[in-house]
């Protein structure tokens, strides 16, 4: 058991890692928003037309970071021995909406590098624990020495009015802190003064324990780290992107600045005076020259030019193409690197084949098959805790080395399904297998098996019929079957 003084150490160790987390978190959830500051310009550029295009983004960073999220759906968990889905554990999924705050918790690790999932006995509903996707600004796990799977502890830190929250979660216990909310711009006299409330203190929990034991005996918060490395941090689909999306906003910047400028012809006057009128006082009286307002003539479209020496000469309008160009370029580049199918940014479709745009996609399934490898060790931890929230141990073990049922990460029609399923099922393959290949839930798999079950109650011939394979034909009751004719061994017995 820990000691007050020992939570409070822990709490500080993670808090100063989390806020070291923190700046690059902000920064790609800031670019997945379209909010991305002009950079690579030079200093003249910025200094006239940085304002300008201050809140200008060509944002591909959240199609990027959505493209592969869109393919990501959990449709079931199956404990190790068991051939059928979890109906219990999918109960639990679907109550606490995580089939929707998944789809948010895996968004959030693709741009953050990282997201966790907290799961914590209900005690008004001992069956139903609480399941909640949390964000990595928030959140943070703190593991064994030497290990990157043995979890030590866990700390969520948020804010709430003026208050600071913090929870650390241990093996055995959960220690709940608060604090007063840090206040900017403070004069050093009273950040002296507040310096005392700096510090975290227990909360006041009412009648509920603070600490308060932990039933589960294991931390009940789980990573779910997106491109994790041996001894490195995990890194952000959004990372590899940030320098080419600034490149890609200045080249924008710079073809609207020239298209203002100098996307048409400008024509100069060379070899005369600006035209002059004269200028007359009330009484109409000439008193002097004035020059002859050349806005009129943009409106008019009509000037006199006067000077035998006067001509006009033309500056050609600049090549525009040249900088879509390189956007195009920049944007393929992009696609290469994020294994993004290019008519996913692009956006040209020409008439490909079938087969061709399966290729293009190859790069993204790839890159969901890996997502769903590392996300799925973690939740197939995250249904381990469920088990033991419902304080069921003898599933707790066998989730534990069970698997995660994902939907097909591949784009296919619904007539290309269905012809690999039917394939499927000539060699073999059981209907309950089939629907879920096919992306159903273990619970609309269970409603069509019954559904089965009736229509070969009501009608078993039809359905007999329906299931032969191979060539097989349903005998007629009218016609009598042939009679069996002997094989040359029995009439050589004979």
């Amino acid at each position: 058991m820990a000691t007050e003084e020992q939570a409070l150490q822990l709490v500080a160790l993670l808090e100063n890692e989390l806020i070291r987390r923190r700046g690059p978190i902000d920064r790609h959830n800031d670019y997945y928003r379209g909010k991305h500051p002009l950079k690579f310009a030079s200093d003249e550029f910025a200094k006239f037309h940085g304002q300008r295009y201050r809140d200008f983004s060509d944002n591909w960073v959240q199609v990027v970071a959505d493209s592969p999220v869109e393919r990501l759906t959990v449709t079931g968990f199956v404990a190790d021995g068991e051939t059928s889905a979890d109906r219990d554990l999918w109960k639990v999924w679907q109550v606490n909406g995580l089939d929707a705050d998944s789809q948010l918790g895996f968004l959030g690790a693709v741009t953050g590098a990282r997201c966790f999932v907290l799961v914590w006995g209900d005690p008004d509903d001992p069956d139903m624990p609480v399941v909640t996707f949390e964000d990595a600004s928030q959140c943070i796990v703190g593991y064994e020495p030497g290990s990157r799977r043995l979890r030590r502890a866990a700390l969520k830190r948020w804010q709430d009015g003026n208050q600071d929250y913090a929870t650390l979660y241990l093996k055995n216990q959960v220690w709940k802190f608060c604090r007063p909310l840090q206040q900017q711009d403070k004069s050093p006299q009273m950040a002296d003064v507040d310096e005392a409330f700096k510090q975290w203190t227990p909360r006041e929990m009412g009648e509920e324990p603070n600490p308060q034991p932990n039933p589960m005996g294991v931390v009940p918060m789980v990573e779910l780290p997106n491109k994790p490395m041996l001894v490195e941090d995990p890194i952000s689909d959004v990372a590899g992107v940030v320098a080419m999306q600034d490149a890609i906003n200045l080249l924008w910047a710079q073809l609207f600045t020239a298209s203002d400028y100098a996307s048409f012809p400008q024509r100069v006057v060379l070899g005369a005076e600006r035209p002059m009128i004269p200028k007359l006082n009330s009484a109409g009286e000439i008193v002097g020259k004035q020059p002859v307002d050349l806005d009129k003539f943009q409106v008019d479209r009509v000037a006199w030019i006067t000077g035998k020496d006067a001509r006009i000469a033309e500056w050609q309008a600049a090549n525009l193409a040249m900088y879509s160009g390189i956007i195009e370029m920049a944007v393929g580049h992009l696609a290469a690197q994020t294994r993004t199918p290019q008519h996913y940014l692009i956006g040209k479709m020409a008439n490909l084949a079938e087969g061709a745009l399966l290729a293009a996609e190859t790069g993204l399934v790839k890159r969901c098959d890996e997502k769903t490898l590392w996300y799925g060790q973690g939740l197939r931890e995250v249904s381990r805790l469920i088990a033991l929230a419902k304080g069921e141990d003898g599933k707790a073990q066998a989730l534990r080395s069970g698997r995660v049922l994902w939907a097909e990460t591949e784009s296919r029609s619904h007539a290309q399904m269905a012809d690999a399923l039917l394939k499927l099922k000539s060699l073999g393959f059981p209907f309950e297998w089939l629907a879920l290949r096919y992306g159903l839930t273990p619970t609309e798999v269970a409603d069509v098996l019954v559904m089965r079950e009736r229509e070969l109650e009501a009608d078993p011939v039809t359905e007999l019929t329906r299931n032969l394979t191979g060539g097989g034909t349903v005998p007629d009751p009218q016609q009598p079957a042939d009679e069996e004719q002997p094989d040359e061994e029995t009439e050589a017995a004979a």
